[in-house]
């Protein structure tokens, strides 16, 4: 038989006809008139070739063909609502699902030993699986591909199908070694030009948020060394004579704050967003809505503005 043709409606009508054994009692069941009820039983005789049902003494009497299909059907019908019913559901306690992120490396070091605390305690059977990218728009194709549930890191190119939220928001320091000379007064825009800097550019950029400010007055700095990986960026410095300039977090993260002098950098720089993106075909699904209010669980401050 061809299952295209077939009308779910047929058989909730042909279930409720086995439970009821009344056309009227059976359309009341599943809220159907008497006549769409008639009209379904008809059609039903028509597609399986079988009265199905007969006139009795006590109401309608299954034909032996109406029985065989009686469990099967109520059996299918039941399969059906109980996966209609877990798209709408979501037991984290109990569920063994997997779910995947994608982290650039500052949310990686700041933010998952968190989420793996929270998901201990809250759905010890979920299992992670991290994919790391490095260039903001890697986000967009990870999350169109389907290679991972959603993304954390700067603000992705805004497209229609990529859903963001802020999650947090990282200030811009200047970090020199803790007994360089230019510690021991206020770092202002002289001082800071006439020293070596270091660059962290995450997609091999020369030209960082502080060339940019720079440039506006036309300025420039003088580089000594530009690397992707920011979280050397504290470590290098405390053993040279050159500055950086980097987020916030990533200093009191690293481990080497002690050895540091943290400096109120000497131009107007905007702070950075880290964004939670997801793609909108994940919008809606109970587990990934519950998965996204974990994250969201675990950075309190809104960022400013949101």
């Amino acid at each position: 038989m061809d299952l295209h043709g077939i009308d779910l409606n047929l058989l909730v009508a042909f279930d409720a006809l086995m439970a009821e054994r009344s056309v009227t009692r059976a359309g009341a069941r599943i809220g159907r008139t008497q006549p769409a009820m008639s009209a379904a039983l008809t059609r039903l005789r028509t597609l399986l070739r079988d009265e199905l049902f007969v006139r009795g003494p006590t109401g309608l009497q299954p034909t032996p063909r109406a029985l065989d299909l009686a469990d099967p059907i109520t059996h299918a019908l039941g399969e059906i609502q109980r996966a209609l019913e877990y798209t709408q559901e979501f037991d984290p306690s109990t569920s063994t699902i997997s779910m995947n992120i994608g982290l650039s490396d500052h949310p990686t070091f700041l933010f998952l030993p968190r989420l793996v605390s929270v998901l201990r305690q809250k759905a010890p059977g979920i299992a992670l699986s991290i994919r790391s990218f490095t260039k903001r728009d890697d986000a967009i194709t990870m999350l169109d591909g389907g290679e991972v549930d959603i993304t954390i890191g700067v603000p992705p190119t805004s497209t229609g199908r990529i859903i963001s939220t802020c999650l947090f928001e990282e200030r811009f320091v200047c970090i020199l070694r803790s007994d360089h000379p230019a510690a021991r007064a206020k770092l202002d825009l002289e001082r800071f030009l006439c020293l070596s800097h270091l660059l962290v550019s995450p997609e091999n950029e020369r030209f960082g948020v502080v060339d940019v400010a720079l440039a506006k007055m036309g300025l420039k700095r003088r580089l000594a060394l530009t690397l992707p990986q920011m979280y050397a960026a504290p470590a290098l410095v405390a053993s040279s004579d050159m500055i950086a300039t980097v987020m916030a977090g990533v200093v009191t993260t690293s481990g080497h704050a002690d050895k540091l002098a943290i400096l109120q950098p000497p131009l107007e720089l905007e702070p950075v967003q880290f964004q939670m993106s997801w793609h909108r075909r994940n919008d809606t699904h109970p587990a990934q809505r519950w998965f996204r209010s974990c994250i969201a669980g675990a950075f309190p401050d809104a960022c400013s503005g949101e």
